[in-house]
């Protein structure tokens, strides 16, 4: 075979070694693994290596190794800015060395090995530097641009498997802290009955939603239900900070106007580039009045024993964390007998018609008076079961004895 045909058949092998389809079927380490495993083979050398960033210690930690590194105990850490490794990610470009010396490599599986190649490219998403992809041999490598362009083309396989792995884990650990944080089971309150529903969103990943119920002193009770901005582990996070806050302030005072100022205080500090709504009510110990105050979120629906189900008129004030400073007002509804009231997040019905009128109008006539258990079934029916999910859903039912 001609020689050019031969160099066409190895630039053509490598190319299918780590554009492989089957390798998406494994699993990250797997992939990893394999994927190192095939790159030495080809390019004959000694070993291989992928570290990816650990952005909490500034460190580069080894993911998967082959070869000579393959022996060495994992997993090895290296500080940015030394070596070999350090050059690729504060240029994001290739590094090719012939003869290094151990400061150059930096990596301790390398050293003492008698390595005198090594290329190195960087592995990136949108724009950063995620890890640094090397091969090494005591040998030489090729060179010609053949060698970097297949190590390019694997570090761009592992970029996007890793971000595969990262939105996983992400939803994964989001949907466990978000499930812990949420009551397991409300509590028995006198003279009240409850009942609640979340459903996570699946088209754009698990929010901020959240509810609460609360026995405070003295007979009164709490009900919270919020929502807060972005998607993801850091929403949820930020969402268990802020339940957690409004609990503590709910211990020192009735009035939800009140509450909600402190915790609108306490984001503008400690979160400043975050937003949520919160719709937080109080009752009182003898369960006739309910006081109600809203940062920007829905009000809920009231259903009477003799009346249609209808929004609550509550003064509409700001969300959290807004930055803007107006009084919180708060707004008393009487409750009667066999009344009951229903909280909800906005993920419920903005999806139910072309605007969030047509959502609301939806939510009140699905919504029955005959038990707080019954209201979520009957809501859950009409307005969720088998509908496409765009956001989280929360639901809190509430009903007077």
């Amino acid at each position: 075979m001609p020689a050019d045909g031969q160099q066409a058949d190895e630039r053509l092998k490598r190319i299918e070694a780590v554009t492989d389809p089957d390798l998406s079927r494994l699993s990250f380490d797997a992939l990893l693994a394999e994927s190192l495993a095939r790159t030495g083979g080809l390019l004959d050398v000694d070993s291989a290596a992928v570290c990816l960033l650990d952005a909490h210690s500034q460190q580069l930690v080894t993911a998967a190794a082959w070869g000579i590194e393959a022996g060495h105990a994992h997993p090895v850490r290296l500080p940015l800015g030394r070596g070999y490794a350090g050059a690729v990610v504060s240029t994001a470009a290739p590094v090719r060395l012939t003869d290094p010396d151990d400061a150059q490599l930096a990596h301790p599986g390398l050293r003492g090995q008698g390595i005198r190649a090594l290329l190195a490219v960087p592995v990136t998403a949108h724009g950063q530097v995620i890890g640094v992809l090397h091969v090494a041999t005591r040998g030489r490598l090729g060179g010609g641009g053949d060698d970097e362009q297949m190590l390019r083309l694997l570090a761009d396989r592992i970029a996007l498997a890793s971000q595969v792995r990262e939105r996983q884990v992400d939803r994964t650990t989001t949907l466990a802290l978000q499930h812990d944080l949420l009551p397991t089971e409300l509590p028995a309150v006198t003279g009240l009955e409850f009942a609640a529903r979340y459903v996570a969103g699946h088209d754009v990943g698990v929010g901020g939603d959240w509810y609460d119920v609360l026995p405070l002193p003295d007979g009164w009770v709490g009900v919270a239900i919020g929502d807060v901005t972005g998607r993801g582990l850091h929403a949820a996070i930020v969402m268990g900070r802020l339940r957690s806050a409004l609990r503590a302030y709910a211990l020192e005072t009735t009035d939800p106007a009140d509450v909600l100022a402190r915790l609108d205080r306490k984001m503008q500090h400690f979160e400043p580039d975050l937003m949520a709504t919160v719709c937080y009510a109080t009752i009182d110990p003898s369960r006739t009045v309910m006081s109600l105050s809203t940062a920007g979120h829905p009000a809920p629906v009231l259903v009477g024993p003799d009346t249609e189900a209808h929004c609550v008129l509550v003064p509409a004030d700001l969300p959290l964390g807004t930055r803007i400073h107006r009084p919180r007002r708060a707004r008393s509804v009487d409750l009667r007998p066999e009344s009951l009231l229903f909280f909800f997040t906005d993920g419920l019905v903005e999806r139910c018609g072309p605007t969030i009128d047509s959502g609301l109008r939806q939510l009140c006539r699905s919504i029955t008076g005959s038990s707080a258990e019954a209201a979520c079934s009957a809501v859950m029916g009409a307005l969720v079961d088998g509908r496409p999910l765009v956001d989280d859903i929360a639901m809190v039912a509430l009903r007077r004895r």
